[in-house]
């Protein structure tokens, strides 16, 4: 029943197709490589395939708009874990996943949605549920913004950690369950470029203005202003289009 549950929510529209079951098999993937017990990943597993059920609750048109959302249209994409959590805990079958399902946005600093839950409320089966949903949205193509390629996507997982977003015992088990190892996991980028270079260069090539790097990042866009002219010294470019270059002949996207 979940795995159509989750199949019928990922048709609502085109580019969300696989995602709920890449994202159930990655969790219970990292839930192998942290020996949890059969029934604890299980239970990972369904909560996974139905944490983006609540999705049906907003309209195409803001999951598909392929600009910046309004103030009004982010606050319904930042519903949907709770119309998730209210759908799962309706059913007698499903309401045992419904905390779990319907926290997969959170982040430890406080700063994911709905709830706005910081780490100590935020249990372990949680933090490995929000690192398999971003891996995998990451390397899925939006409306917003092309697929990034995987070492890309480890890498925002890893700065995430250092932001204090994501767990890191979580994230490890993610990557490792798909299938990145220590020693394939990129810690020395292209050109000389730090991790935070990275980060800015990615939100660049989706199209990101420098203001908007400063939000994402939680700098000022001074800050942000200044990292870009570093990319480009670096790399050698002088514009966003020889930048966005760069980083698909790197596969950082």
């Amino acid at each position: 029943m979940a795995r159509a549950f989750a199949d019928v929510t990922d048709l609502k529209v085109p580019f969300l197709r696989g995602h709920a079951r890449g994202v159930a098999e990655l969790a219970a993937a990292a839930a192998r490589h942290l020996k949890w017990a059969e029934t604890d990943a299980t239970t990972l597993y369904r909560a996974a395939l139905l944490h983006d059920i609540g999705r049906v609750g907003v309209a195409n048109g803001v999951w598909e708009k392929p600009a910046p959302l309004t103030r009004h249209e982010w606050e319904q994409v930042r519903l949907h874990p709770y119309h998730t959590e209210r759908i799962l805990s309706c059913s007698p079958a499903l309401a045992d996943l419904a905390p779990l399902a319907g926290m997969h946005h959170e982040r430890l600093d406080g700063s994911g949605y709905y709830r706005q839950a910081t780490a100590d409320t935020i249990p372990l089966a949680t933090r490995v549920l929000a690192a398999a949903d971003a891996y995998q949205a990451m390397t899925q193509a939006r409306p917003y913004r092309p697929a990034l390629a995987a070492e890309a996507a480890a890498g925002g997982l890893l700065a995430g950690v250092k932001r204090g977003q994501f767990d890191g015992a979580a994230v490890q088990a993610v990557l490792a369950g798909a299938g990145h190892t220590q020693a394939s996991r990129r810690r020395v980028w292209p050109a000389g470029l730090s991790d935070r270079e990275v980060e800015v260069l990615i939100l660049l090539t989706r199209g990101a203005t420098n203001k908007e790097v400063a939000a994402e990042l939680n700098i000022s866009p001074k800050t942000a202003g200044h990292h870009v002219q570093h990319i480009y010294n670096k790399i050698n470019v002088s514009t966003r289009a020889g930048a966005a270059m760069f980083a698909m002949e790197q596969g950082l996207v």
